[in-house]
């Protein structure tokens, strides 16, 4: 391996949110200290072994010469390695994976906070010559635009490989509304567990509320406010795994300011309460 092909590491001090950018780099498998959030969507290829993650929805174990894709937005992080194989890490820009105009059977099942993982391995080795060479284009600044459109098709191939039928192109969404939406993500994340208005979300990103909803639903196929409920539920989620504090406390953390209302949004969300889902995966 070149100097210029060294390994990442996971940045235990990286800040939260910090954006990676469109990358192809070879990782090594590590377990992660802390939970990892960036707003691109993340594909990982992994020639050897499995690594399992943990998301808020659980574990998922990513396996050997299969495409998997997810949303970083999503708190994850890795909890096993069965490989001291490197493996490969490609970031792609929120609004950049919008502006592809994908299908919808993936892009909603992303934007839902999915783990897509193809149905079949890669053919004849194809995959892994082609990543080594996304890294060495990416690594010298030449031919990103071509790595990009590559990783475009090779997306649009794994949404093929998902045996979903009826797929249709998703909503035309042009690079300004791409960005308000990736503005708008990151604002919920970063005050989930504040109160947080309709109108707080235009302010923000400097939008009438009724257009700010009508933009986010149309890529999102939900509304700001169920959204932010789904965000809240998702932190939860991790913290009833995770730690040792009380339901309560928890709930309070996480944004809701009313116990009922924190359970009866849990129950429509999840099909469950709170304690049951603890004890189910703890």
């Amino acid at each position: 391996m070149s100097d210029s092909e060294k390994l990442k590491t996971f940045d235990e001090k990286r800040d939260e949110f910090k954006p990676y950018g469109l990358t192809s780099e070879i990782w090594r498998p590590q377990l992660m200290p802390k939970i990892d959030r960036h707003n691109e969507i993340e594909l990982n290829y992994i020639p050897e072994g499995d690594i399992t993650y943990f998301f808020s929805t659980g574990k998922v174990t990513v396996p050997p010469r299969k495409i998997t894709l997810f949303w970083g937005l999503i708190p994850h992080k890795i909890i096993k390695s069965e490989s001291d194989a490197p493996y490969f890490v490609v970031t792609i820009p929120f609004n950049l994976f919008l502006s592809w105009r994908l299908p919808s059977s993936i892009v909603d099942k992303i934007l839902g906070g999915e783990v897509v993982v193809e149905t079949v391995k890669s053919e004849c080795g194809l995959d892994k010559p082609m990543f080594e060479r996304w890294v060495s284009d990416m690594t010298g600044k030449q031919n990103q635009e071509a790595v990009s459109l590559e990783i475009q098709a090779r997306i649009l191939r794994l949404t093929k490989n998902m045996s979903v039928s009826g797929a249709k192109s998703t909503a035309i969404l042009n690079p300004a509304d791409a960005s308000i939406l990736e503005r708008i993500v990151i604002y919920i994340a970063h005050h989930y567990n504040r109160p947080i208005k309709i109108s707080d979300i235009g302010r923000a990103v400097g939008l009438h509320p009724d257009y700010a909803n009508a933009i986010f639903k149309k890529a999102f196929g939900c509304t700001l406010s169920h959204y932010v409920a789904e965000e809240r539920i998702g932190q939860v989620k991790r913290k009833l795994i995770l730690t040792d504090m009380s339901i309560t406390q928890i709930a309070f953390e996480c944004g809701f300011n009313s116990i009922s209302r924190f359970n009866s949004t849990f129950l429509d969300i999840c099909g469950q309460t709170p304690r049951r889902y603890r004890e189910q995966n703890r």
